[in-house]
């Protein structure tokens, strides 16, 4: 079982407390493996696991549990024979309908520390999650990121270069069971449009009431081949007009909110680097994992530099970064990533092949008239950095422990 250090190091500092640990993230991401490293942490302290109580509400056999009334008759039957601190991890709650009374029920009743995962971003939002306001924290998981891949692909393939390792997750992505298939192409692809399919009708579809499934394939399906290009709500519309569709762009947006609450999609807003706003006309969308895309659309290697943009934008926020993507005058730059008052600036292209691409991706930065550092990331093995803009391989980029520079 691979050790998450990113992840475990965001959960430790909280381990032991009252705060309850909510852990979100797209489905098949990883969270289930968080709660049994987690698990395996609080062992390896000297914790007594006879102490742990674990449900996992996906499990038909937990069904009766999914309700608020019923979830807390079980849990306090379980906890009261038990001494000590007792340990709760409930893996998607959000099947248990009202289950923040049960949580905030138990978290004053009894001496408990408290691990929740869900699939939906919405988790803690609404009026019941009053009920624990200023009582949890959250910890976003992400699919496997290269470095993670790597280590693990390594141990089916000892002697992998890190070249030959991006080639396949280029196309494979980080979902970590993919493992377990040893990444063959066929067996990986149809788990991963599974997965897909998963996420649509349970955690889309069901959770929003969705009627016209048709609609919400097709919003899916523009936003999978435009991934990373800029659009709006609008913009679609007239898109499914052309292809003989009336659709409002309102509709279109509550089915992509839809989606970013799935965690099937993060949507980056747009920066206006001269007048400091934020727009929300022209956002991009970026998928949590981006070999869903190769599995249900493919041409991951066909669009590479979107696909390396797509990886970037991911790397940053498994890094904690908060992000935008900018505009000065007329030029963009990619990202735009701030966290605790640090701020970078980053361009990705796939090959820096001619002094006019060179020009396209060095311009917009030396534009920025600010002393926050400022990259250019591209496949090429040689350093082109210029005019105070460094320039990196995105292989080295992504294999850096936490840090860009």
């Amino acid at each position: 079982m691979l050790r998450r250090k990113v992840f475990w190091e965001r959960v430790k500092p909280f381990v032991g407390t009252e705060l309850i640990k909510v852990i979100t993230g797209i489905r098949r991401c990883g969270k289930s493996v968080m709660l049994e490293l987690i698990k395996e942490e609080l062992r390896d302290q000297g914790v007594n696991p006879g102490n742990f109580i674990s449900l996992n509400f996906e499990d038909l056999a937990n069904r009766q549990f999914c309700t608020a009334e019923a979830l807390n008759e079980h849990l306090e039957k379980a906890i009261v024979p038990l001494e000590g601190r007792v340990y709760l991890f409930l893996d998607e709650v959000q099947e248990v309908a009202e289950w923040e009374r049960c949580i905030n029920s138990l978290r004053v009743k009894y001496t408990v520390d408290i691990y929740i995962t869900g699939s939906n971003a919405k988790l803690l939002s609404g009026e019941l999650a009053t009920y624990l306001a200023g009582r949890y924290v959250e910890i976003a998981i992400t699919p496997f990121s290269f470095t993670e891949f790597t280590e693990l692909y390594r141990t089916l393939e000892p002697e992998l270069s890190v070249a030959d390792a991006f080639q396949h997750f280029i196309v494979f992505g980080g979902m970590p069971f993919l493992h377990n298939l040893q990444y063959k192409a066929e067996p990986s692809y149809q788990y991963l449009r599974d997965v897909y399919n998963s996420v649509i009708l349970k955690d889309i579809v069901k959770r929003n009431h969705i009627r016209d499934v048709d609609l919400l394939d097709r919003i899916i399906l523009y936003v999978v081949a435009n991934a990373g290009r800029p659009f709006s709500a609008t913009s679609i519309s007239r898109y499914f007009k052309h292809e003989g569709r009336i659709t409002a762009p309102e509709t279109i947006l509550n089915y992509l909110r839809a989606c970013e609450d799935a965690f099937l999609f993060h949507r980056i807003h747009r920066q206006d680097l001269m007048g400091k706003k934020i727009l929300t006309v022209y956002e991009k969308y970026y998928l949590s994992d981006h070999g869903l895309r190769e599995a249900v659309y493919g041409e991951n290697k066909r669009d590479i530099g979107l696909i390396l943009e797509n990886i970037v934008c991911m790397e940053l926020l498994r890094r904690g970064y908060t992000l935008t993507f900018g505009t000065i005058h007329d030029k963009e730059i990619d990202f735009v990533a701030e966290r605790r008052r640090e701020r970078i600036y980053i361009q990705v292209a796939y090959l820096l092949a001619s002094e006019e691409t060179v020009n396209r991706e060095f311009s917009p930065l030396l534009k920025i008239r600010d002393n926050y550092p400022k990259y250019v990331l591209s496949m090429d093995e040689f350093d082109m950095s210029r005019d105070g803009i460094l320039h990196r391989n995105i292989r080295d980029f992504l294999m850096d422990q936490g840090d860009v520079s």
